[in-house]
């Protein structure tokens, strides 16, 4: 049952992380959990305010003797990305997250957990609830819809915070502190054409779908070379399109930017003389994306079943040009930092693939720590699809966070780790957007960091956090509010 999460210690934050999967919050629906965590500090009797844009900020005043400490504001966010598998019935804008404990770690069955980053937002409640800590002034600020856009971040105005330090919440890797985030920008991208309405007599039509792929974060999870559905099915494509006279009725690969898409659907028409060989071809696909993935992925399901005659098809020009971009589109990782050679400087996630009456539409992000390279890979891929006659724009674009390894939060929380744990933590990038890098741009001479539990898999129903992890991030932060 999920209550008995309640129980896990330290219950304070595990209990506040209870109450969040509770709530529904998809990205762009935060009216309830901005309420919640509004109504939380004034239970407390502490100074609640909400910005223009629906952010929310608590300050608790700093314990007696400690009044001239640094102010510190813990950050976190408040949104979820909303992914499930395909043959769950859950909607994720009424109904609540179904969690439960499984060995050290808290998970959900078969949708994304919302630890990214419910567990931030219940490590500042536990602080603010707390009454035993030493700490000096603490702020705590909740931003909205951070998945797609970063709107919260990107609506904060100067004077909101009064803080000197900013711990994000949002890492995570247990025992690693990040002191900097790649940036990124969502291009894009249209097909526009008119539906053509002649079926040649005899085709018969036929849906294909992958799934079972993991999926994951497309930034901390891209380094892991896992299978993107959109290119799989899209590589499939471009054979039976030559070699057996499919025809593209529609296409539906993958829902969310910032998620390597899991699964991917088409409709295509065939003649029927050549669906046998299209079955024997889609089980030899099936085979050798096993064959190639089969360190990374689990199970590659690749299924045929036939169904009713679509009414149109896309216009057969439209259709190559759009399986020639796809097939050339770069994706994954792009380039490593040269100063932290395990972390990724740039990559691209081609994430959404779908049509509609008239329009195909592709969205794809692009991540990089440095504004150069992104730019650089950001003009490949407009090149590619403007090639096949695509219109590119680009939107929601956000810096990255530069890294400052002479920072003083930086050094204190190594040494409070140190003293802590027995051990120096590492000093990391993160190929991620943290918001970190925006606030950084309203408030310049902020000092920042980002920690977190060990957390997996997010952005997929695979995701989890360790129990244990949050236990001793915990520990930490309560370690270093009391010395800063």
């Amino acid at each position: 049952m999920s209550s008995e999460i309640k129980n896990l210690l330290p219950k304070h934050v595990w209990g506040y992380f209870y109450e969040l999967t509770l709530i529904p919050r998809p990205t762009g629906q935060m009216e309830a959990v901005t309420r919640y965590v509004y109504d939380f500090g004034k239970s407390l009797g502490l100074e609640t305010l909400r910005d223009e844009v629906g952010n929310v900020l608590i300050r608790k005043p700093a314990v007696k003797g400690m009044e001239g400490r640094k102010t510190v504001v813990l950050q976190s966010h408040l949104d979820m990305v909303p992914q499930k598998n395909s043959a769950v019935k859950h909607d994720f804008t009424v109904d609540p997250i179904d969690a439960y404990i499984d060995g050290d770690w808290v998970t959900a069955r078969d949708t994304t957990l919302g630890a990214d980053n419910g567990i931030g937002a219940a490590l500042a409640m536990a602080v603010l609830s707390d009454n035993t800590l030493k700490h000096g002034a603490v702020e705590a600020l909740f931003t909205i819809d951070e998945e797609v856009g970063m709107d919260g971040a990107f609506g904060l105005k100067p004077g909101f915070l009064k803080a000197d330090i900013l711990i994000n919440c949002d890492s995570e890797e247990e025992g690693e502190l990040f002191t900097g985030c790649a940036g990124g920008t969502d291009l894009n991208i249209s097909f526009q054409y008119k539906d053509d309405t002649h079926i040649p007599e005899g085709d018969v039509a036929v849906k294909l779908s992958i799934s079972g792929l993991k999926g994951g974060h497309s930034g901390v999870d891209i380094h892991l070379g896992r299978a993107n559905a959109n290119k799989l099915l899209f590589r499939f494509l471009k054979e039976a399109v030559r070699e057996h006279g499919a025809r593209l009725a529609s296409i539906d690969g993958g829902n969310m930017r910032n998620a390597i898409p899991r699964e991917a659907f088409a409709v295509v028409t065939i003649p029927e003389g050549n669906a046998e060989n299209l079955w024997e071809l889609v089980s030899d696909y099936q085979d050798l994306y096993r064959a190639e993935y089969a360190s990374v992925e689990d199970t590659i399901c690749f299924a045929v079943e036939k169904v009713d005659l679509p009414l149109t098809l896309i216009p057969e020009e439209i259709q190559d040009d759009l399986i020639n971009a796809v097939e050339g589109c770069q994706n994954g990782v792009a380039g490593m930092l040269h100063d932290f050679p395990e972390t990724v400087e740039s990559s691209s996630n081609l994430a959404v693939v779908q049509s509609s009456e008239g329009l195909i539409e592709i969205r794809i992000l692009v991540r990089s720590s440095s504004e150069s390279r992104k730019e650089a890979l950001c003009s490949s891929l407009e090149s590619i699809f403007s090639l096949a006659g695509a219109k590119v724009e680009e939107g929601g674009a956000y810096n990255g966070w530069q890294p400052d390894i002479h920072s003083p939060i930086l050094r204190t929380m190594q040494e409070t780790y140190l003293a802590l744990f027995g051990k120096t933590p590492s000093v990391k990038v993160i190929h991620a957007g943290l918001e970190c890098g925006i606030i950084q741009g309203v408030y310049p001479k902020m000092d920042m960091i980002s920690v977190g539990p060990d957390l997996e898999h997010p952005h997929s129903p695979d995701e989890r956090v360790s129990i244990s992890s949050v236990a001793k991030i915990w520990e930490f932060l309560k370690a270093v509010l009391e010395r800063i």
